[in-house]
Order: structure tokens, then sequence, then C-alpha cells
């Protein structure tokens, strides 16, 4: 299960059999969130989340969520370097809040 990036304690990960529609998950404190991207011409129009395993905090989702927003086409980039080029990457990991 491939970390893509680590954000302020919130773990960002593929799992290794991956499928379409391109998603991610989020771990944090025993709680984990399904990000589904929408992709139209290799753009990211729509992001959706769901619960899969306990409840995040209300602080971090909120977290995850600007992160995801300002991320959205890197997370894009990183599946498509994963399942489809077959490159794996070293997680990036940010310890502060980004703007």
């Amino acid at each position: 299960m491939p970390i893509v990036y680590e954000y302020l304690g919130i773990i960002i990960r593929f799992y290794s059999n991956e499928h379409e529609p391109i998603h991610i998950h989020a771990d944090y404190d025993g709680a984990t969130v399904k990000i589904s991207l929408f992709v139209k011409n290799e753009v990211v129009y729509r992001v959706s989340y769901k619960k899969e395993k306990g409840t995040f905090n209300n602080a971090k989702l909120v977290d995850l969520k600007h992160f995801v927003s300002v991320n959205k086409n890197a997370l894009l980039f990183a599946w498509k370097q994963y399942f489809e080029l077959n490159v794996r990457t070293k997680p990036i990991i940010i310890t502060k809040k980004i703007n």
C-alpha cells in the first residue's frame, strides 16, 4: 500500500490492487476516508469523500479536504505514475499547513 503523502499526520495512500474510478484513501487516528477523483480531459472536475472506517476528527477532515483541493491534479498524476507507468516514488511528508 504505497503512501503518496503524509499531511499533518494524515496518511494518503493507494492500495496496490486499486481499480477505477480513480480514488485514494486517507487514514488518521484509526479512521479511513475514501476520496474519489472524477476526471475529464485529464483534469479533476469533482471530488467526493466517503467514510470507510471510524470517524475523522472534524479539524483533520477540513485539513484533508483543503489538501486534496489544492493537490487534486498532483494526486491524479501520482495515480497515473503508479498504476499506468509502474513508477514507484517515496512519500512526500508535509508537516505545516498549506495555503
